[in-house]
């Protein structure tokens, strides 16, 4: 892990002006970016494929090997070709580099060795130096594909800033599972389906019990007369005042409430929801619209959502 670590920091030194170069290629390119490479700089070019989709670069892969027996025809004449190798003398990429030049496309080289076959082919250069690999052999594909794979993720989040890509453009591609819903599951989408019990300052603390109980949300809105957020009581606040008072047959809600609660808003994020519950160590919060109660959000329903 160590020699991989140094491997990418000296990497970072190594980063040149054809860094930026290549960034502004893409950006202006109004084709894909089409990554090729054979072995395991194939398996790192599909990572990369997968991280610029995603991130709002139109990629795809074509393997070397079978660019050469007809899948170069993915190829379209407003692309721009990223190919990965080590070494940049590999017999597939000494095949496939030839037919990739007599294309108006623009060949990014991805590579560790500058004064290899691909790096003098290509018009530019993401230089990927890697010393030896991690295996006592310097053999297996380690600390090389790791630098690659770290140079591809740089090159993607470098084109996402470029690109003023936003958390509304992140959760367009990714609308599935625990991550889409991190991105897009707002408050609104949840509370409406909980019950709002709300009382008033002057109810008797008996009733707020009953009240709390029946709704199984843990806690009960405190509002005055015109739906206004007073405060919020809680299964807490009424075990605190047991062991505060000996008796609670004169106590109303404005006695044990706690005041200017923390809430949420129907257009908040549900996944803030949920930090603000674990930062305070709570399991529900109230639902307020410019200080109207609205409803209430409870942990369960972020669990049944899958946020946790």
């Amino acid at each position: 892990m160590l020699a991989e670590a140094e491997a990418i920091r000296q990497a970072v030194d190594l980063l040149d002006d054809q860094f930026e170069t290549v960034v502004r290629t893409i950006l202006n390119a109004t084709g894909r970016v089409v990554v090729s490479g054979v072995g395991k700089s194939a398996l790192i070019g599909q990572k990369i494929v997968a991280t610029l989709n995603s991130t709002g670069t139109p990629a795809l892969f074509m393997h070397a090997a079978d660019a050469i027996h007809g899948d170069l025809g993915m190829i379209q004449d407003n692309d721009v070709a990223l190919i990965l190798s080590k070494s940049g003398n590999t017999a597939e990429i000494k095949v496939l580099v030839p037919l990739l030049r007599r294309t108006a496309v623009p060949l990014i080289a991805m590579v560790s060795d500058r004064e290899s076959y691909l790096a003098r082919q290509s018009d530019y250069i993401l230089h990927a130096y890697c010393a030896c690999e991690a295996d006592p052999l310097d053999l297996a594909p380690t600390t090389s594909t790791t630098v690659a794979l770290a140079l591809g993720d740089a090159l993607a989040v470098s084109l996402l800033e470029a690109r003023d890509f936003t958390r509304s453009d992140f959760a367009r591609y990714h609308p599935g599972g625990s991550l889409g819903k991190k991105l897009y599951l707002k408050v609104a989408d949840i509370f409406p389906h909980n019950q709002c019990p709300c009382v008033s300052p002057e109810t008797a603390v008996k009733e707020v019990i009953f009240t709390i109980s029946a709704n199984r949300l843990g806690a009960t809105a405190v509002v005055d007369t015109d739906n206004k957020l007073r405060g919020i009581i809680t299964d807490g606040d009424i075990r605190r005042m047991a062991y505060e008072h000996d008796s609670f047959l004169d106590l109303h809600a404005q006695d044990v409430m706690t005041p200017a609660p923390v809430c949420v808003s129907p257009d908040d994020y549900a996944v803030l929801a949920l930090q603000i519950m674990q930062d305070r160590n709570i399991t529900q919060l109230i639902v307020a619209d410019d200080n109207q109660v609205k409803g209430f959000v409870h942990l369960h329903d972020l669990l049944r959502e899958g946020l946790v």
